[in-house]
């Protein structure tokens, strides 16, 4: 499902993989535009190992979301806010998230999402970031 406003997995906000999207999805959800199936899983999945990442409460993260600012002023409001994050940090954040789901213990879960949505036949999708981004008609 192609959902207006939310970026793919992807994406990077400054060196940063997937921060954009939970942005994309909080800012969503409080303009009442986010699908209801994705508000079920709001600050878990992706969204709770990037605010662990962080050392930062997802629900501290929403609330700063929601007082507005670019994607770049929030990123920095994480760091500034968050433990301190060294670029070695930064880099396995974005390989394990860009990762996840090939060759690891989401293997099992993957192989079930893709049964669940129809893409058996889609050996392309060997990650969670390429099976979000087909869901939602990027692929």
């Amino acid at each position: 499902m192609n959902i207006p406003g939310l970026r793919s997995p992807h994406d990077k906000v400054g060196t940063l993989v997937y921060f954009g999207r939970m942005v994309d999805k909080i800012r969503l959800h409080a303009a009442g535009k986010l699908p209801a199936d994705y508000i079920l899983n709001l600050g878990d999945g992706f969204d709770k190992v990037c605010a662990q990442f962080f050392r930062i409460s997802y629900e501290a993260i929403a609330e700063r979301v929601k007082a507005g600012g670019t994607d770049e002023e929030l990123l920095a409001w994480c760091f500034a806010n968050g433990r301190k994050v060294t670029d070695q940090d930064q880099h396995f954040f974005n390989e394990f998230l860009r990762k996840r789901g090939w060759n690891d213990s989401g293997s099992e879960r993957l192989a079930q999402r893709k049964v669940e949505s129809g893409f058996t036949a889609r050996d392309e999708i060997q990650t969670f970031f390429d099976y979000i981004d087909a869901d939602e008609g990027r692929r």
